[in-house]
């Protein structure tokens, strides 16, 4: 193994996966923002995001997608289903999930009955359920809207809303433990996707760890194509992205741009 392998296969990959929970979601009322916000941030932490999933406010669903996500990669972030009414079962699901018991969090209930007598709202029954909290599970604090969300090991339970969930995200950070970060390069290229393919699969051979993309764009009545390589090896990275413009150079293909 050269010197330079031996750096890359040192380099820690640290994954992760995003499962959203809700009918709103999948009935197309409600636009999820969460999946897309999570992945930037991810990847500011040095972690991969290698799935994301929507499913259903179904019990069995929630368990069976949380018990196979844990296992595959390092960390899971869950977002929905922890509200006041009746749909809102993801606390439950993730207590079944762990095969643990769920109840009234003390630190919950004193969070939520501070907030609910200085707003002059009453707190209910329906309210109540937000300090359901599967037991043993770390809280997760909620500047926005008081109600806290919760982790059980390398799952974390946040909030539907986007704002809500951001601001949940940004106290969980120092408990996230990233690796390699993701670098990528972009050229823009005046061709189709079709006329690079072949050379971009004989370059992706000769740099197995460096991931190549096409993705087609239409400007102005041309077609043209980014191509975009990914690795967390810069060395890999760069010697492919340079290999890269010597074909399309080589090619006579105008290069819109480069990042």
């Amino acid at each position: 193994m050269s010197t330079q392998d031996q750096k890359t296969s040192d380099l820690k990959i640290v994954t992760g996966a995003v499962l959203v929970i809700g009918d709103e979601i999948l009935s197309g009322r409600t636009k999820d923002k969460n999946m897309v916000y999570l992945a930037e941030q991810l990847i500011e932490q040095g972690v991969q995001l290698r799935e994301a999933r929507i499913i259903p406010d179904i019990e069995t669903e929630i368990v069976a997608a949380v018990n196979s996500l844990r296992k595959k990669f390092d960390y899971v972030f869950t977002t929905g289903g922890i509200g006041p009414t009746h749909d809102d079962i993801t606390a439950d699901s993730i207590a079944a999930a762990f095969g643990i018991g769920i109840g009234h969090h003390p630190e919950a209930m004193e969070i939520l009955t501070r907030h609910y007598e200085t707003s002059g709202i009453e707190f209910n029954e329906a309210r109540k359920r937000m300090a359901r909290i599967p037991d043993g599970a770390q809280l997760i604090d909620n500047p926005v809207s008081k109600a806290p969300g919760f982790q059980i090991e390398n799952v974390f339970v946040m909030a539907g809303v986007p704002v809500i969930m951001q601001a949940m995200f940004d106290g969980i950070i120092s408990r996230i433990s990233g690796g390699a970060q993701m670098l990528s390069r972009t050229i823009g290229a005046g061709l189709p996707e079709g006329k690079i393919a072949g050379e971009l699969g004989a370059l992706q051979k000769e740099y197995p760890d460096v991931s190549m993309g096409s993705y087609p764009f239409f400007r102005q009545g041309s077609v043209g194509t980014n191509l975009v390589l990914r690795s967390i090896d810069q060395t890999n990275l760069d010697h492919a992205f340079k290999k890269l413009e010597e074909i399309l150079i080589e090619m006579k293909v105008e290069i819109t741009e480069t990042t």
